[in-house]
């Protein structure tokens, strides 16, 4: 790629909560990012800075939760400053992104200062969420309408993964393929191209859906708690349900959607007839209850009332103590959506009325909104964290039986309903997932260069081994993959069991194993509750052939003759994490949360952690010598159970190297990992195993004083300082070793044993299991 189509800085406009955010991402890619808004009025005599509002806007990222920054040190690359004084350093960016106020007169006015200073090829977008482009760039030149498009983020932009983009007929290809190269590869959005329509393709189907939802309620006369309990998980939408998402994102924002779709769609639009001034939600603005941003919302916290949670009633407008609805049951409880919409009384009734014609919707915007149905499908999965996109949906309840039940109430049917009649939308065909197009031709799904899912593999092979547990999938070029199954990917005997008979398959048969899933979390630990079960029955052999064989698998794969490469997303814990250390190198996803937590559920790391993280910080740049420090480190993160908030901050932790790899894109993870796998494959050899100075008894001393003063203070617990001390025996040699003492890795791994075998004899560390298996949360005894 040309230097003119590489991004090598970025300009944000706007430093409000969405152009920080987006800021704040660029940043997260590690590339410089100017950031300017206005000088604040009277700046002068109130004693503030010209660049007060973007400087305001950095220092509020760096204390927000969840934070916009994945690293503090990423703050460092945001440059901030204010349109009146510094629009001329546009000339040094590569992008500009314009993230104002929705105002097309404001915007119209900023492009004509940005024309006169930008670079020809210098990119210019608009974040707007319902501004046509053609509005936006009237009255510019030729050459600003080649540089500009539109893209339109989701907030907050760090995790929210989509990114709508919008070319107009004079926008330069190149340039719009040198953002969306630059918004995927390296601030890891999935690019969805939307046609120039009004709302795009998510806002404008989400508003539709949630107008749609809140009008049944009101005309059904059901409840809050009902109405979100109905379109909420049985339909595959984010539990909150639609007056749950309101609250959350603000019901003020609702009437300024609806003044704007309603002004700028075409007068036949289905919106027309469902937009409605509802006079309870004016009045709840009215009074500050905009949601949870404000003093409440259709939900609230009655902090009078101890905090007790309530609801309002949609007829009187009064709150009251919310109650648990009762909600679909059965099939129609767990994603069968045609149970769901044929269910009795009002609970088929609200489904239908939602979701009928939301699906209805969705379905006649193709192809005026977007080109296909996966467009459209990948929007509502992206950008309202939909299980199933609309024609998913669809293809659930039977795009027959949808068009057969709006025909019969008189509703018209769009015409992709009539293409497809009683065929689906997707199908599988020679191992690759199709699409259905209006033309009624089946079309393979293409992923773009360097975007690999597991899930793609599987639809043309089969495992190479298999059990409850794990498989081991070839993924081509002699790599192979090894992947947890079972639920939240907990680790147990049987995945050490594969880990064991894919260690000689694969030296044998192949070049490298990379460990990755293409779920959310790459493994949550230990399987917990089977640890559980066996506390209960005595069966203390099979949990000590459990530690044992999970010692004997990671240690297996840390020297095994080919390189091994974790690749994790999201969560990994505890063992999940171990099996990282335990890799030649790992490639993560840029939202990883890792770490050895077993001292929250009064553990210590049993499969080799401690070991592994204790050589990692002795080796440290910058660390002092001697056998201290490294163990002071890892004490102290493990006692606590630190879990980092991102990839960048795995990697000051010690989790990740310096040399492993981030991914910013989720989708290009795998593909990453097998490229970093393959590039250690030639001359590899495995590493030499370690030997430990330990600090022994007077490091025992120093760390059990550190953790009494947590005590004192009331920050840890008295089962805490058990726990700690236990940590702190394995962390120091225990009573077999000293500082004179050279301690091997097996020597450490017993001792690793000993004392996780010793805190599950404890009832106190069984209470906590059970806490957390029942709660999620740790119980502090």
């Amino acid at each position: 790629m040309s230097d003119n189509n590489i991004i090598k800085k970025v300009c944000v406009i706007g430093a409000g909560t969405m152009g920080a955010g987006i800021a704040a991402q660029v940043a997260n890619a590690g590339v410089p990012v100017l950031l300017l808004d206005i000088v604040p009025k009277d700046a002068e005599s109130k004693g503030l800075g010209r660049n007060a509002v973007a400087e305001g806007a950095v220092a509020k990222m760096l204390k927000t939760e969840p934070a916009p920054f994945m690293s503090k040190s990423a703050a460092k690359l945001v440059e901030t400053g204010n349109i009146e004084d510094h629009l001329d350093k546009v000339v040094e960016c590569d992008w500009v992104i314009e993230a104002v106020i929705e105002r097309l007169d404001i915007k119209q006015g900023l492009y004509a200062k940005l024309e006169a200073v930008k670079r020809d090829g210098t990119a210019v977008s608009s974040n707007t969420s319902t501004i046509p482009l053609a509005n936006l760039v009237e009255g510019r030149s030729d050459a600003f309408k080649r540089d500009f498009l539109i893209t339109h983020f989701f907030n907050p932009p760090r995790y929210m993964r989509l990114l709508e983009i919008v070319t107009g007929p004079a926008t330069d290809a190149a340039v719009a393929a040198k953002v969306e190269q630059f918004a995927d590869v390296s601030m890891g959005k999935t690019v969805v191209k939307a046609k120039d329509t009004p709302g795009f393709i998510a806002n404008r189907i989400g508003t539709y859906w949630i107008q749609l939802g809140l009008n049944a309620a009101f005309d059904m006369g059901i409840t809050i708690e009902l109405a979100d309990a109905i379109a909420g998980k049985p339909m595959g939408v984010p539990k909150t349900g639609i007056f749950g998402l309101v609250d959350l994102v603000g019901i003020d924002l609702m009437p300024h959607l609806q003044a704007s779709l309603t002004s700028t769609l075409p007068a036949g639009d289905l919106y027309h007839g469902i937009a409605r001034d509802i006079p309870l939600i004016n009045k709840m603005i009215g009074e500050g209850y905009t949601g949870r941003k404000g003093k409440g919302g259709f939900y609230r916290l009655n902090k009078e009332a101890g905090r007790r949670k309530e609801t309002i009633d949609l007829q009187t407008g009064e709150y009251r103590p919310t109650i648990t609805a009762q909600g679909p049951r059965g099939a129609a409880s767990k994603g069968d959506l045609k149970a769901l919409v044929e269910s009795k009384g009002d609970i088929g009734a609200y489904a239908w009325a939602v979701l009928g014609d939301t699906l209805a919707y969705a379905a006649s915007l193709v192809p005026d909104a977007a080109s296909d149905v996966v467009a459209v499908d990948d929007a509502m999965k992206l950008g309202y964290n939909w299980k199933a996109g609309p024609f998913e949906m669809i293809d659930k309840l039977g795009a027959k039986y949808l068009a057969e039940r709006l025909a019969a109430e008189g509703k018209a049917v769009p015409a992709i309903l009539t293409v497809a009649g009683d065929r689906t939308f997707y199908r599988i065909e020679n191992g690759k997932r199709q699409f259905l197009g209006l033309d009624g031709e089946y079309r393979d799904i293409v992923r773009p260069e360097g975007v690999m899912r597991l899930a793609d593999v599987k639809l043309s092979s089969k495992p190479i081994i298999r059990n409850a547990s794990a498989a081991l999938w070839d993924i081509g070029d002699g790599v192979v993959c090894l992947e947890f199954t079972g639920k939240m990917n907990a680790l147990d005997g049987e995945v050490m069991k594969l880990i064991g008979q894919a260690i000689p398959l694969v030296a044998a048969q192949y070049k490298a194993l990379v460990v990755y899933n293409d779920a959310d979390t790459f493994s949550a630990g230990a399987n917990l509750g089977l640890a559980l079960f066996a506390v209960n029955i005595a069966a203390w052999g099979e949990i000590e052939k459990l530690v044992a064989g999970g010692q004997l698998a990671y240690k297996g794969l840390k020297y095994a003759p080919f390189p091994v490469v974790g690749a994790p997303a999201g969560l990994a814990l505890g063992g999940g994490c171990e099996i990282l250390l335990h890799c030649d190198a790992i490639q993560a996803h840029a939202e990883l949360y890792c770490g050895l937590v077993e001292c929250g559920v009064g553990l210590v790391p049993g499969w080799g952690g401690n070991g592994e993280m204790i050589d990692r910080w002795r080796n440290a740049p910058g660390m002092p010598k001697g056998p201290m420090p490294a163990v002071a480190k890892v004490f102290e993160m493990v006692s606590t159970a630190q879990v980092s908030k991102s990839a960048q901050q795995a990697r000051e932790m010690m989790s990740l190297r310096k040399d492993d790899g981030i991914s910013m894109n989720r989708d290009r993870l795998l593909h990453d990992a097998k490229q970093k796998a393959l590039s250690l494959v030639e001359g590899y050899t495995p590493p030499e195993a370690p030997e430990f100075k330990l600090p022994g008894a007077g490091g025992r001393t120093a760390l059990g004083l550190a953790v009494e003063g947590f005590h004192k203070r009331g920050m840890a617990t008295d089962y805490d300082v058990v726990v700690s001390g236990i940590l702190a025996d394995v962390l120091t040699g225990g009573d077999e070793f000293d500082l004179v003492d050279t301690v091997s890795e097996g020597e450490l791994l017993k001792l690793e044993r000993d004392a996780f075998m010793g805190r599950l004899r404890d009832d106190r560390s069984v209470a906590r299991v059970e806490h957390m298996l029942e709660t999620g949360k740790p119980l502090r005894n």
